[in-house]
This record gives structure tokens, C-alpha cells and sequence, in this order.
């Protein structure tokens, strides 16, 4: 794949340039933060409510890790799908439309180093971000609560971070195929709703990105996870899908410089 190395550099400073890395890892080390306080102290709140005068009692129970960890992957796993979803818009979406995938590919560059390049940079970003937010998630939980297992918080949040490339695989599958971003957009919220209609089955939930949020939580409470590895294997099988969609959709363009 000639180009691969410079362009995955380029990529790389460009994320750094215009802040979308510094981004990322903000709302992940945000939402990584909040994940064990808002366990930790939202049950403390309700109580104080209840005692406040208030002539309805609030029951609440006390909170404990198996709070907090609920709390990380619906943070990570639930709001960082937002993010999720629109970091892969412009990608290659933002290239064709301006006219610089066509230049770019003039060089010495191809297009599967091209698009690969891409792919790398988007892991390296989601993967640096859901890493913050996993550490910041840890170190609060040790210091509010107790000290985890480091072996099943990490296997938990890879799952989450697994979970999170195959949604961004929808829209990087959208931002291939259009040129332009919105598109690309409402092909990752189309990927996303089918998944959430999906999940309604319990017997169909398995095989989608959120039958790993499950395994997650068990793997990091140091418990048995179930469907573990169908799990895994489904949602492996529909990034590999998307990925491949990509690639196809690709190679078969017509690019156009802007003159």
C-alpha cells in the first residue's frame, strides 16, 4: 500500500491541528469522570431530597461498584455513541466533496492505503478516547469505592470500545459512499436505530454491537459473562461487513478535483 505510513502521518497531524483528538478525549475523560461520581452521589442526593421535608419518602439503595459500572458503560458506551457517530462523517465524505481525495490519489498514494489510512487514524482516535475515559472511570471508582480488577475492567472496556468502532462503522460506510457529510451522518443514525429496533429482541440483541454491553459490566464485576464471545463474533463480523461495503463503494468511484 504505497503512501499508507505518510498519509496515516498526515491524518494523524490533522486530528491534532484541528482539535478533533483534543476533543474526543475531553468528552471521553468527561463522560469516564461522571461515571463513578453520579453512582456515588446521586443516591446521596435523592435521600437528602426525601429528607427535606417532602411528604413522599425516596427510597433509594446505597451505592455500591456494580452502580458505577452501570453508570460507565451508559456513559461511554451509550452517550459516547453520539460522538461516535459523528467523528466519521467527513472522513472521506469532506475529501470527495472538496475535491482533494482526486489530487491526493494523483500521487504516489492508493486508494487502499488511502482509505486504510483513514481507518487506522479513526481506531487510534476512539481508542485513545475511550482509553482517558476508562482510566479517569478507575481511578475514581478506586477512590470512591473500591479497587477493581484491572484484568476484567480492561477486557470491559475494550467490549465498549468494540461496540463503538462497529457504530462508526456506519457512518464511515456513509461518509464513503456520499459526498457529502449530513448523508453520511444519517447513514450512521440509520445504522444506529436499526441496532436499537434489534435490541428489543433478547434473542437478536446478542448479535448486535449492544449485546457486548453486558458481557462489559459482568467482565468488570469480576463475574461470568454470557453470550460472550457470540457477542464478539457477531459484532467482529458486521465492522469486517461495513468495512468491506467501504472498500467496494471505494475502489468503483469516479473522484473529482475541484478546478
Amino acid at each position: 500500500m504505497d503512501g499508507f505510513a505518510v498519509f496515516l502521518r498526515k491524518e494523524l497531524r490533522e486530528s491534532f491541528r484541528t482539535n478533533r483528538l483534543l476533543v474526543v478525549v475531553a468528552i471521553f475523560a468527561i463522560l469516564g469522570i461522571i461515571s463513578p461520581v453520579t453512582a456515588k452521589y446521586t443516591p446521596e442526593l435523592l435521600k437528602s431530597l426525601g429528607t427535606s421535608g417532602s411528604e413522599v419518602p425516596i427510597i433509594v439503595s446505597t451505592p455500591t461498584v456494580k452502580h458505577d459500572i452501570t453508570q460507565f458503560i451508559k456513559n461511554v458506551a451509550g452517550t459516547g455513541i453520539f460522538v461516535d457517530i459523528l467523528l466519521p462523517m467527513g472522513l472521506v465524505a469532506r475529501e470527495k466533496e472538496r475535491g482533494t481525495a482526486a489530487f491526493v490519489l494523483t500521487k504516489p498514494l492508493t486508494r487502499p492505503a488511502f482509505l486504510t489510512a483513514k481507518l487506522v487514524g479513526l481506531g487510534l482516535t476512539l481508542t485513545i478516547g475511550v482509553a482517558v475515559g476508562a482510566l479517569a472511570t478507575y481511578w475514581y471508582t478506586a477512590l470512591l469505592f473500591t479497587p477493581i480488577s484491572v484484568s476484567g475492567f480492561l477486557a470491559a472496556s475494550l467490549l465498549v470500545l468494540l461496540s463503538l468502532l462497529v457504530y462508526a462503522s456506519f457512518t464511515f460506510l456513509g461518509s464513503t459512499l456520499m459526498n457529502a457529510q449530513l448523508p453520511a451522518v444519517g447513514i450512521g443514525l440509520a445504522g444506529w436505530i436499526i441496532v436499537s429496533i434489534l435490541t428489543v429482541f433478547p434473542s437478536l440483541e446478542k448479535f448486535t454491537p449492544a449485546g457486548l454491553l453486558d458481557p462489559a459490566s459482568q467482565l468488570a464485576l469480576g463475574l461470568t459473562p454470557q453470550h460472550l464471545w457470540t457477542s464478539v463474533a457477531a459484532s467482529s463480523a458486521i465492522l469486517v461487513v461495513m468495512l468491506l461495503l467501504a472498500w467496494l463503494a471505494f475502489r468503483r468511484q469516479e473522484l473529482v478535483t475541484n478546478s
